[in-house]
């Protein structure tokens, strides 16, 4: 009897309940005997030097254990933070985490206080008195690339951190020179706030007996935490640090790295033999919590008498900060680069990034990373191209989609691409928007003072990262691959450890459908482990959409040989052939026999009990998998948003959204279609709300919800999401990652129809966020101008 399908249903998520009735851990719900509490003293100023540090008074308050400063973690021999990629010729200045004689950003830790309670240990880092001397800062990197700006870094003079490029110039200066049409655009992706729901927080313990540590964070990759700061930054053996990263209340990229704050806990816990805790503040977040995007952009674009692309030419300098962290050197090059040819066929791309030091927030990946900001360039280019021509922008685009018939595809930049079917995509989401009717609507609206915009974004993405041995010839100081380890009780019960970590995806529900399909039992039975390295293989967590389709991966090979030793045994108790026993209906059964069978509980108890097994098996029904892929997986899908502006005010509201996503075949329809909400929402705050400003000094004048605009329930509408399906040809299930679709589409979309409304008033480009003010303005430019 067939027994449910799970793979493709939208199955209840399993951990949800823990999480609607808050029985969730995370780490700051956590509390242990003996616990103290550290509280940051941060630099008010975005660079000064560091004269003194006087703790006299902190340390005279009651319940105060230590204050910790810069010079003592160096006394300890503790190390600086390092970067994770590296360029060539890229300067990589120290990252203490206390900064030792000079702050570099608004918000840097300066010193610690350890107390018995948080309370204490916030009042005592009040008292401590820092001698700062300002000095001059700069914020904006084409600012501090100037001559005579304020050098963030004394081996880094011109605050270039490095320069690097992709492309052939020369092919581009000759389709530049050849162009029918050529256009010019400056685009700033401005400075974004990562705010995850739960802030970062870390708990240390220390065993004196043992001489170990274990520290629980709010980390997407426990394991790489524990590489980095075990052997880079405390110089202590692997197996003496355990990390535990416990329920994750989302991270969108910002809880890849290696905070300072995790290297103060674990130096205090060692230090006073006793577990010391350390959570957030909001207030904290803004100015410790990386940041993402903060490019500032030069772009041209031409084509041929028919419109077709010719060339794209990029320059972009991209504020990295103060310091690099850990995705920094990687996220405006090889993930920004190479994801300018989007889905449309080129002649050639040339794209020259600089990396630039500045008085800021480290900035890092934010979900997308790169992949966003190229979409952002190229669909606005698309978008600002149809507009000289006169064209459509949907038929511009589908005009230049790269063929099905093309893949595999080489683009000038690098990818290959495997797999992609553009034109499906593109017409759903028309079909889906009526866009014949909502173009009438629109014109029909102008007519009466109304205005409304339609915009595109026919996106591509890259993503699950590999093969290992390509991203370390580019500069990864790690692996790509991902493992999975399945755990056959004697029960038939099934343990999942798996080295990729959820932080709201729900991979306990999607791992578990696909082991309950190829192992044809209860999905109740499984239980998925991840985020503890003194459980779970080595692997390098989630990010970059990674866990679908490496992850996912690696458990479905790992299934494999728990099928094929699971038959073995099988065939052996039936006196059958195994190549005559298949795994259908529930049970192991001779083919077109069934009623030959052993369930799979039968098998899993023979494998342990080993009274009966095939001549030279081992006992037990355990298997792990490394899987390294071949190549990236490529989604893609066309996004349309609809907006309408007030021209009295300049508010902008987004009317209607359809999302089209191609991820290939979907595990769980409803966790996938989840994600895609979060995304859009995400790219749209970009687009019409989110600004991480600082003013020239290197003061973040939004940071704190007062001041920084998050989306709202409010300020989004019902999205309307489908799917076409083009399968990966190159991992075992065909899936691609879905995460980060909705944020790589969605600020692109925004932009465009925003663009598209203001299109009467002669706006060919505003820069984001579309705030009420700014898109009022552009109107009343507008219209002096046509006046």
């Amino acid at each position: 009897m067939p027994l449910e399908q799970y793979f493709g249903k939208s199955v209840k998520r399993v951990e949800d309940p823990r999480f609607l009735t808050g029985a969730g851990q995370y780490t700051d719900d956590l509390s242990l005997p003996g616990m103290a509490h550290v509280a940051m003293v941060r630099s008010p100023y975005a660079h000064a030097r560091i004269r003194g540090i006087d703790a006299r008074a902190a340390l005279e308050l009651p319940g105060v254990l230590t204050v910790i400063t810069g010079q003592a973690l160096r006394d300890a021999n503790i190390g600086s933070i390092p970067p994770g990629w590296l360029l060539p010729d890229i300067t990589t200045p120290p990252h203490y985490a206390i900064a030792v004689d000079r702050a570099r950003h608004a918000g840097e830790i300066v010193a610690g206080v350890v107390a018995e309670s948080r309370d204490i240990a916030e009042d005592a880092a009040a008292l401590v008195e820092v001698d700062y001397e300002m000095l001059p800062a700069v914020s904006l990197g084409s600012t501090a690339l100037a001559s005579g700006a304020p050098a963030v870094h004394d081996d880094a003079a011109d605050n270039v951190c490095f320069r690097w490029s992709i492309g052939d110039q020369s092919a581009v200066d000759a389709e530049l020179a050849r162009a029918a049409k050529t256009i010019q655009l400056s685009l700033r992706n401005t400075r974004l706030a990562p705010n995850a729901i739960e802030p970062r927080a870390s708990l240390a313990q220390y065993s004196r007996p043992s001489d170990e540590l274990t520290l629980w964070t709010t980390s997407q990759n426990p394991h790489i935490h524990r590489l980095i700061l075990a052997a880079f930054v405390l110089g202590i053996p692997e197996h003496k640090l355990r990390v535990i990263s416990p329920d994750v209340g989302g991270g969108f990229g910002s809880k890849i790295f290696q905070y300072p704050e995790e290297v103060i806990v674990l130096y205090a816990a060692r230090k006073l033999n006793r577990p010391v805790k350390w959570t957030a503040r909001r207030a904290e977040s803004f100015v410790s919590d990386s940041h993402g995007r903060d490019h500032e952009t030069e772009a041209e674009l031409a084509v041929d008498a028919e419109g077709h692309l010719l060339a794209l030419r990029v320059k972009t300098i991209a504020n990295l900060g103060a310091y690099l962290t850990l995705f920094g050197p990687v996220v405006p090059t090889i993930l920004y680069g190479t994801l300018m040819n989007g889905p449309y066929r080129f002649r050639a791309i040339h794209c020259d990034v600089t990396g630039v030091f500045t008085h800021t927030v480290p900035v890092d990946a934010l979900r997308g990373a790169g992949r966003p900001e190229a979409t952002y360039v190229l669909e606005r280019m698309m978008d600002r191209m149809a507009q000289e021509l006169g064209q459509d922008p949907m038929e511009l685009r589908r005009k230049n989609f790269i063929p099905p018939d093309a893949f595999p595809y080489q683009t000038p930049v690098a990818l290959n691409y495997d797999s992609g079917n553009y034109e499906p995509a593109l017409d759903k989401a028309l079909a889906k928007v009526d866009y014949k009717g909502t173009r009438a609507a629109q014109a029909a609206a102008r007519k009466e003072g109304r205005y409304l915009g339609i915009g595109f974004s026919t996106y591509l993405e890259a993503c699950g990262l590999a093969p290992s041995s390509l991203v370390g010839s580019l500069g990864a100081q790690a692996g790509q691959w991902e493992s999975a380890l399945v755990r056959v009780m004697p029960t038939g019960k099934v343990e999942v450890f798996t080295g990729a970590h959820s932080h709201g995806q729900g991979h306990e529900t999607a791992f578990a459908q696909i082991v309950a399909d190829e192992l044809q039992i209860p999905i109740g039975d499984i239980v998925i482990v991840h985020g503890d390295t003194g459980k779970v293989p080595f692997g390098w967590g989630s990010y970059g959409s990674r866990s679908a389709a490496v992850g996912a991966s690696a458990l479905k090979m790992a299934l494999d040989k728990i099928k094929d030793k699971a038959k073995h045994i099988a065939a052996h108790l039936l006196e059958a052939d195994a190549e005559d026993v298949e795994l259908a209906g529930g049970t192991l059964h001779v083919k077109g026999v069934p009623e030959r069978a052993k369930s799979f509980f039968d098998v899993s108890l023979q494998a342990h009990l080993a009274h009966n097994l095939p001549e030279g098996m081992e006992p037990g029904l355990e298997a792990t998998h490394f899987y390294d892929p071949k190549n990236f997986v490529f989604p893609f899908g066309t996004h349309i948003a609809v907006v309408d502006v007030d021209p009295e005010t300049g508010r902008v509201t987004l009317q209607r959204y359809v999302a089209i996503d191609d991820c290939g075949p979907l595990i769980n329809p409803m966790i996938a279609e989840g994600q895609v909400h979060g995304g859009i929402a995400h790219g749209t705050g970009q687009a019409l709300l989110e600004h991480a400003l600082y003013d020239e000094q290197g003061q973040l004048i939004a940071g704190s919800f007062l001041e920084y605009a998050m989306p709202r329930a409010d300020d989004l509408p019902a999205f309307e999401i489908d799917h076409t399906v083009t399968p990966s040809p190159h991992n075992p299930l065909g899936v691609k990652g879905i995460g980060e679709t909705g944020t790589i589409a969605s600020t692109a979309a925004v932009a465009n129809a925003v663009i598209d409304a203001l299109a009467p008033f002669g706006v060919t480009h505003l820069d984001m966020p579309f705030t009420p003010e700014k898109v009022w303005q552009a109107i009343q430019a507008g219209k002096k101008v046509v006046a």
